[in-house]
C-alpha cells in the first residue's frame, strides 16, 4: 500500500484516500487577527494559494516575500503548461517547473501543478499527431511530468484535463475530441494516477462556478468517470469573474453538490476583474466579490482551499486579454494590499458569516427608447435587496444580451429589422436572483448600406476535417458595435467562436460583437476566432466577406 501524502504546513488540511472524508487539522489557538493568509487559511482548514510567474520570482524581492509569507499553496502560471515543459517532442525542460516547486520547499508549501493536457498552449507538434500517436504522446507526456515530481512531497495534486466543455455544456471541439473523442479524458487520469499514485487529479474548467448548464454537465462527466471507477479526485473552478457581469448563482450550492460526488472542490484560478480606471466604489464590490468565494469555501467541508491567479496586478493576465479592465488581483502594481485582501484576510480569520438568502425584488417592466438598427436604450424601475443589488441582466428568452449595475442599459449589437422581446433579472452579491421582470417588445430599424468598417480573415491552422479561422474587424471612424457575415462554400460549418456572438445559418454565418467588445475606436480594430469543421482536404477555402 503506498503512504497517503499528508499536508507539509502546521494545519493545513491532510489530503486523504480517494474514499475518506476531508478533515481539518486545526491547531491548537487560533490565528491572530492580524496573522498573514496562510495562517488564517490553516485555522480554518483551508489552504490559500496563488499563481506564480517564474521571471519576477527571480528578479523581485518584494514579489518573492509576499509570495512566500501569505499563500500555502503555489501553482505555476505558465512554467508547467506542455509548450514549457516537452517543446519539442521528448524533449523536456524542466528549469520554470524546478524553479516553483524548489521555492515551495523552501518556504514550506504545497504545489498544485498546472496543466497536464488542455488544447491550448499545447505544441504544434501534438496538435499535427494521428490518433493513436496523439494518446502515446499524452500518457508518455504525464508520465514524464507526474512522475518527475511523484516523490516530492511538496507536490500534491494536478490538474489533468482542463476545460473540456464549451460555454454551452457541449465537449468543446478541441484538437483532443476531434482526433480521440472524449476517452482522452479517462485515459489521462489514469495515466496521471499511475505516474503519482498519492496526488489528488483534478478536472478544471471556467464559467462553472455557479449552477448553470456548463457546471452541469461538468457533474454529470465527474459523476459518471467515477461510476466508471475513473480515479477523478477533485473539481476546480476557475472564478475569473468581472464585477460589471455579477456575482455567479448558486456558488455554495453548486460547490456542495460536487463535493456529494465524494470530491474535492476548489476554486483554482480567482481574480476579479474591473474595467479602468478603479475607484471606491468599485474596489468595494471587488471586495464583496473576493468574500464572497471564501465564504463560499469555508461553508462546503470537501472545498479545500482558494487560489487566485496571481496577487499583485503588476503581473496579471487581464489587461492584454480584456480591453479596458484590469485590476483585478489582491495587490495593486506597487505591491500594496487592497480593499480585496482585506476582505479575503478577514473573511478566513472570521470564519465566514451569515449566508445571504434573500433575492432582490422584481425589477419594474423595461421601457425602450433610442431604437436603432442595432441598438435600443432601456431603462426600468430599480429593484431592491435586504443587503445591496449588485446588477441587473438582460434576457430575450434564456439568451443573455447584456448586464448593468444600473436600471438602464443601452444594447448593442443587435440585429436590423428584427423583434426582440427582453425581460430583466436583478441579482445580488451573494449571487441570489429576482424573479423576471415583465417583458416588452420592439424591432430593430432597417441597416444602412457599406459603413466605416471592413473586415480581413486569415487561417490559422488547419486540420483533417477542421480549422481555425481569425477575422479582424477595422474601423475608420468610432462605432459602438460590429458584424461581420463570412459565406462559405458548402461543406463548412463554423461550430464554436470567441469574442464574438454566432449565427449560424450553413453556408452563412454571421458573427456581432460580444458584450466588453463592441466600441471601436476611431482607426481602432476587434479580432475574433472561431472553429469549423470541414469535409476538404488540403488549405481551407476563403470566406466571402460581407
Amino acid at each position: 500500500m503506498s503512504t497517503i501524502r499528508t499536508a507539509i504546513s502546521a494545519g493545513a488540511l491532510a489530503l486523504l484516500p480517494l474514499v475518506a472524508t476531508v478533515t481539518a487539522v486545526l491547531p491548537a489557538t487560533p490565528a491572530h487577527a492580524s496573522a498573514s493568509l496562510r495562517e488564517h487559511a490553516a485555522a480554518r482548514g483551508k489552504f490559500i494559494g496563488a499563481a506564480l510567474a517564474t521571471s519576477p520570482l527571480a528578479n523581485e524581492a518584494s514579489y518573492r516575500n509576499i509570495a512566500s509569507t501569505e499563500f500555502s499553496q503555489i501553482t505555476a502560471e505558465n512554467a508547467m503548461k506542455w509548450d514549457a515543459t516537452e517543446p519539442s517532442q521528448n524533449q523536456f525542460s524542466w528549469s520554470g517547473a524546478d524553479a516553483i516547486v524548489d521555492f515551495a520547499t523552501q518556504n514550506n508549501q504545497q504545489v498544485h501543478g498546472h496543466t497536464l493536457v488542455w488544447h491550448s498552449q499545447t505544441p504544434n507538434w501534438v496538435q499535427n499527431l494521428g490518433a493513436d500517436a496523439m494518446r502515446s504522446a499524452m500518457q508518455n507526456h504525464i508520465a514524464k511530468v507526474v512522475g518527475r515530481y511523484a516523490s516530492n512531497p511538496a507536490v500534491v495534486s494536478w490538474d489533468v484535463v482542463n476545460e473540456v466543455f464549451d460555454d454551452n455544456g457541449n465537449m468543446r471541439n478541441s484538437f483532443w475530441y476531434q482526433k480521440l473523442g472524449d476517452s482522452y479524458i479517462a485515459d489521462a487520469f489514469r495515466a496521471a494516477r499511475a505516474a503519482d499514485p498519492d496526488a489528488r487529479l483534478c478536472i478544471n474548467d471556467y464559467n462553472v462556478e455557479g449552477v448553470n448548464a456548463k457546471s452541469t454537465a461538468m457533474y454529470n462527466l465527474v459523476r459518471s468517470l467515477r461510476a466508471q471507477n475513473v480515479p477523478v479526485d477533485c473539481v476546480g473552478l476557475q472564478g475569473h469573474l468581472a464585477i460589471q457581469y455579477g456575482f455567479p448563482g448558486q456558488v455554495q450550492q453548486n460547490l456542495q453538490r460536487f463535493a456529494d460526488l465524494g470530491v474535492e472542490v476548489r476554486f483554482t484560478e480567482i481574480d476579479i476583474r474591473m474595467q479602468m480606471p478603479r475607484d471606491a466604489s468599485k474596489d468595494a464590490q471587488q471586495a464583496t466579490y473576493y468574500s464572497n468565494v471564501i465564504n463560499a469555501c469555508l461553508a462546503v467541508t470537501r472545498c479545500s482551499g482558494v487560489t487566485i491567479w496571481g496577487f499583485t496586478d503588476k503581473y496579471s493576465w487581464v489587461p492584454d486579454t480584456f480591453s479596458g479592465q484590469g485590476a483585478a488581483l489582491i495587490y495593486d502594481e506597487s505591491y500594496n494590499p487592497k480593499p480585496a485582501y482585506t476582505a479575503v484576510h478577514d473573511a478566513l480569520a472570521a470564519g465566514g458569516g451569515t449566508p445571504d438568502t434573500e433575492a432582490p425584488s422584481k425589477p419594474g417592466k423595461p421601457s425602450v427608447s433610442d431604437i436603432t438598427a442595432t441598438g435600443a436604450k432601456l431603462s426600468w424601475t430599480a429593484s431592491t435587496d435586504n443587503r445591496a443589488v449588485t446588477g441587473y441582466d438582460i434576457y430575450r428568452g434564456s439568451t443573455k444580451l447584456g448586464s448593468s449595475t444600473t436600471a438602464s442599459l443601452t444594447l448593442t449589437g443587435l440585429s436590423p429589422e428584427t423583434a426582440y422581446t427582453v425581460h430583466v433579472v436583478a441579482r445580488d452579491a451573494a449571487g441570489n436572483t429576482s424573479t423576471a421582470s415583465e417583458s416588452t417588445s420592439f424591432t430593430t430599424l432597417a441597416g444602412q448600406p457599406g459603413g466605416p468598417c471592413t473586415a480581413t480573415y486569415r487561417t490559422v491552422n488547419f486540420w483533417q476535417g477542421g480549422f481555425q479561422g481569425e477575422v479582424t474587424v477595422r474601423c475608420t471612424t468610432a462605432v459602438t458595435s460590429w458584424k461581420t457575415t463570412l459565406t462559405y462554400p458548402s461543406g463548412v460549418n463554423v461550430t464554436q467562436s470567441w469574442s464574438s456572438t454566432l449565427s449560424a445559418t450553413p453556408p452563412t454565418f454571421t458573427f456581432t460583437n460580444a458584450a466588453w467588445n463592441g466600441t471601436i475606436p476611431a482607426n481602432g480594430s476587434a479580432t475574433f476566432g472561431f472553429i469549423a469543421s470541414w469535409n476538404g482536404t488540403g488549405v481551407p477555402p476563403t470566406p466571402t466577406l460581407s
